[in-house]
């Protein structure tokens, strides 16, 4: 037969490109990488153009940029449209912009420190603070402009004229009357105009921390409430190793060999092995809820801190092993010390967890299990919340409920067998804690 089958047919062989295409996408790659190197370029350019002129701009404060706006509009406006009294206002503008670059220039060399006396105050008690500007250089300085940011405020000195190895001492207070971390400095000298159009700061020191703890109160160390054992908590689980025997079973293997009862084997013709109730060193966990949500108030938050910090410090005085955590963070339990720094840092939180469940089941679940849970928040908590979160905890957990209600009469409530307690204030904390019974 003539002709070729579908098998046999041979496909074209594909065509090669002409070489005006290849010499196209030549050309188009050229193009792109020349763009490429020009970006770069640019952009480099601007880098180092942004670097140069950072050191001048930044000393042009927000209204000098409202100034420099407003003389080139003028400018403009006046040679737009050939209104002369816009170029007045502008030259009036250039001229005051000028006349400021006099008040930037001048150097000092000090040698600043910032003291707080004392570093740790508790909340209303009276802190003050001493800041030392000592003259370094070898000649007199010039007057010059201190400020001192302290808390939400700034503090501002005149520094007079002081010779080489001078020095200057400013004492300033320290606001106290809330709990809270303080932030003193930097101290910054400042060189500018009277209207504040040019700004040239030079930063001296770093920051100094003051810690405003909470209010506490004194808890006696015997105080029920309070976890304190020498041997441990015996609880109803079963182990094969610990002090507190429960009952004899048959041997299985594996069984270790100094547990062998052998005198009940000896009689009943079968090995026999102890078992123990398992014995678990106290450990308390205390559940800080910081929602804003459950409290009333801002004294009602301050209140419930007190309430932790108090506790806190006892137990660790007392020696019993004790976590405690909060929404954001943790609390370190090493000193007392270290827990009131801590509890300091303490600020409201909003929707980190839907419900206090949820919050106690999440923040303890990595912890070790604890033999005694409190629970401490605000009063618009329910009692259903907190028979919901004792439920994640173990039956041999004694969980106890503490409710800051600020100016309500202090006392304490059963709820299915959980223990509330509702603190009206600080002070009250002693009393109603001796008649908990954990």
């Amino acid at each position: 037969m003539s002709g070729t089958t579908p098998a046999e047919r041979v496909e074209p062989a594909p065509r090669a490109p002409s070489q005006s295409l290849i010499a196209l996408r030549g050309l188009w790659r050229a193009l792109l990488g020349g763009l490429r190197n020009i970006a770069r370029l640019a952009g480099q350019a601007l880098r180092r153009l942004f670097a140069f002129a950072t050191p001048v701009t930044r000393v042009i404060s927000p209204l000098g940029w409202i100034v420099v706006c407003g003389a080139i509009l003028a400018f403009a406006l006046s040679r737009i449209f050939g209104w002369v009294e816009f170029g007045y206002v502008g030259a009036t503008l250039a001229a005051a912009l000028l006349v400021a670059v006099a008040f930037v220039f001048g150097r000092t060399n000090f040698g600043v420190h910032i003291e707080l006396n004392p570093h740790r105050v508790v909340a209303g008690e009276r802190a003050l603070g001493r800041m030392v500007v000592t003259n370094i250089a070898a000649k007199a300085s010039i007057p010059s402009r201190m400020e001192l940011p302290v808390g939400d405020g700034v503090a501002e000195f005149v520094i007079p004229v002081l010779a080489p190895k001078a020095e200057h001492d400013e004492l300033f207070a320290v606001p106290t009357h809330r709990r809270a971390v303080i932030v003193a400095g930097p101290a910054i000298t400042v060189r500018g105009d009277q209207l504040g159009l040019l700004r040239r700061t030079v930063r001296w020191t770093d920051q100094v921390e003051l810690f405003v703890h909470p209010v506490t109160a004194r808890l006696a160390p015997s105080a029920s409430g309070l976890v304190r054992d020498l041997e441990g908590e015996i609880t109803k689980t079963i182990t094969n190793d610990d002090i507190s025997f429960h009952a004899l079973r048959s041997y299985e293997p594996g069984d270790a060999l100094r547990n062998v009862h052998w005198r009940t084997s000896a009689r009943t013709g079968q090995l026999m092995v102890r078992q123990f109730e398992e014995t678990r060193r106290s450990q308390l966990t205390i559940v800080h809820s910081t929602d804003r949500t459950a409290y009333s108030s801002d004294d009602e938050f301050e209140l419930a801190i007190s309430i932790t910090a108090s506790i806190g410090v006892q137990v660790v005085r007392d020696g019993t092993n004790m976590s405690i955590v909060s929404e954001r963070m943790p609390l370190s339990t090493a000193t007392p010390v270290a827990l009131l720094d801590d509890s300091s840092r303490l600020e409201e939180t909003s929707g980190d967890y839907q419900n206090l469940r949820d919050f106690a089941r999440d923040s303890t679940k990595r912890l070790p299990a604890p033999s005694v849970v409190m629970i401490v928040t605000g009063s618009k908590v329910p009692l259903a919340d907190f028979r919901a979160a004792e439920s994640i905890f173990g039956l041999d957990t004694q969980t106890i409920g503490f409710r800051a209600e600020f100016g309500a009469p202090s006392r304490i409530a059963k709820v299915s067998g959980l223990t509330v307690v509702t603190i009206g204030q600080i002070g009250d904390l002693p009393r109603v804690l001796r008649r908990v019974r954990p």
